[in-house]
């Protein structure tokens, strides 16, 4: 059962061959046996999880069931859920919970999905290998002594893992696909503005952007279609009419032009990565696609510019938690000053402390025209390259990350290092474009991640290329061993 896709657990459910409680049930003992491994998850919501899944039996039952009705997934503990902790990975919420749900949450609850549980993640989003929870580190399954990678390592381990068939993630500069990629799974960062924020803990506003992991292509793009849509609560939301993504999978690829970026070809990656994508890359071409090489130019300017325009937004996001309304509150403040100095400084871990400062600093007076609006005209820069790449091919392909998954404790000593891990997936956020990781091999036994990258709301396109890809290949059939 649990090597079953999502597509094929909602198939057992229409034929009867289990009913939602049973699957639910399987799930959860199997978190209960199998997650103090891993640590993929904050809470397990049982209670809640039977209660849904009883329900959507009834709904069966009586005729009432849709796609989605009594799947079990996880989701990323960004989300506000209501009536369930909600903690960001982070102290200063630990003892958050959520009055209302996020859209997402609310969509899924609507389409009839149960809820396993909420997954571990880097401190409000921010981090490259799940190491900055207030929870401790999730663990790679394929290799537990190794990182899922972040910040959504959480759920990208639960889906590894088979503790959960698919799960909800962000994306701010990565955090789908650099775990998806680390983790031997696949990921989707829509376009910005297709998945509500709305209930979604920001980090960045501006670059922030929910999206589905999953096993396969078809389920993400099965995730996708509830995800997706415009919401009046979100103004970021765009009212954008949303396909069903699940229509165009198998569409032939006869024909697709695929961009391969000269940047993402350096002497920065792994040799076994680079030869793993390379033969990918030759599937394409035996499934009738061609192949030319293009120039993203302003590539090497995409981690700086990313690391001056998220921290100034998280800065300001993050000033809200100042121990006054909700959240981490310490003991006994002399005065109000007191409050706040010693609330954040107790409530906030390393990670978030030295983003919050870094952006501070940018955002003050005398260095604001220096850092942050150098850092705005480089992201149009590097937007424009995309623009004009994606004007000569139909897909940009590359790599997802330069390492496979590194060992824990590799690189938290050395911000930068951990920061270029993300080199190949920041531009794509600065650009709002849509992007995805599928599995494509493995690197001294670890998987390697294929990144796809389209225009914008060009999901469906990408959806369909990895799907034509997952037909020809069985590198996402691949399980750890335990």
């Amino acid at each position: 059962m649990f090597e079953k896709t999502l597509a094929e657990l909602a198939q057992g459910l229409e034929t009867g061959e289990y009913s939602s409680v049973e699957l639910t049930n399987s799930y959860l003992q199997r978190i209960k046996a199998e997650d103090p491994k891993i640590n993929s998850y904050i809470s397990i919501t049982e209670e809640l999880a039977l209660s849904q899944a009883e329900a959507a039996d009834k709904a069966r039952t009586n005729g009432e069931a849709g796609t989605f009705t009594g799947l079990p997934i996880a989701h990323k503990d960004i989300f506000c859920t209501q009536g369930v902790r909600t903690s960001c990975g982070s102290k200063m919420l630990d003892n958050f919970i959520s009055p209302y749900n996020a859209t997402v949450i609310e969509n899924f609850n609507q389409a009839g999905a149960v809820t396993l549980g909420k997954t571990n993640m880097d401190e409000f989003a921010m981090g490259s290998s799940n190491e900055s929870s207030y929870y401790g580190p999730s663990r790679n399954p394929w290799n537990t002594d190794c990182v899922p990678g972040g910040s959504s390592g959480g759920s990208a381990a639960a889906v590894a893992g088979r503790l959960a068939p698919a799960a909800t993630g962000t994306d701010t500069g990565g955090s789908i696909r650099q775990p998806a990629a680390l983790c031997g799974i696949t990921g989707i960062k829509p376009t910005y503005g297709r998945v509500s924020r709305y209930g979604m803990i920001a980090f960045a506003s501006s670059l922030d952007q929910g999206g589905p992991m999953t096993r396969t292509a078809e389920d993400a793009a099965m995730m996708l279609n509830v995800m997706a849509g415009f919401d009046a609560k979100d103004s970021t939301s765009l009212d954008q009419a949303v396909p069903d993504y699940t229509l165009t999978l198998n569409e032939s690829l006869k024909g697709l032009k695929i961009g391969l970026p000269k940047e993402f070809f350096s002497d920065q990656i792994d040799p076994q990565i680079a030869a793993q994508v390379q033969n990918a890359i030759k599937e394409y071409e035996a499934l009738g696609a061609t192949v030319k090489e293009i120039s993203l130019p302003n590539t090497h300017l995409a981690i700086p510019a990313y690391y001056i325009i998220a921290p100034a937004e998280a800065s300001s996001n993050l000033s809200r938690f100042d121990g006054v309304r909700y959240g981490y509150r310490c003991d006994e403040p002399v005065d109000l000053e007191d409050l706040y100095k010693r609330s954040r400084g107790e409530g906030f871990g390393e990670e978030v402390k030295r983003r919050i400062m870094v952006g501070t600093y940018a955002l003050s007076e005398g260095f604001y025209d220096a850092y942050y609006k150098k850092a705005l005209q480089i992201r149009r820069l590097i937007q424009q390259d995309y623009v004009n790449a994606l004007k000569e091919v139909d897909i940009i392909m590359g790599p997802t990350t330069p390492h496979p998954a590194f060992k824990l404790g590799e690189k938290t000593s050395d911000p930068v290092a951990m920061y270029m891990e993300d080199i190949f997936t920041i531009s794509l956020n600065l650009a709002g474009m849509p992007g995805m990781s599928v599995p494509c091999g493995f690197a001294n036994g670890l998987p390697v991640g294929l990144q796809l990258i389209g225009n914008y709301f060009a999901e469906a396109r990408l959806l369909n290329a990895a799907h034509q890809f997952q037909q020809a290949t069985d590198w996402h059939k691949q399980a750890p061993a335990q």
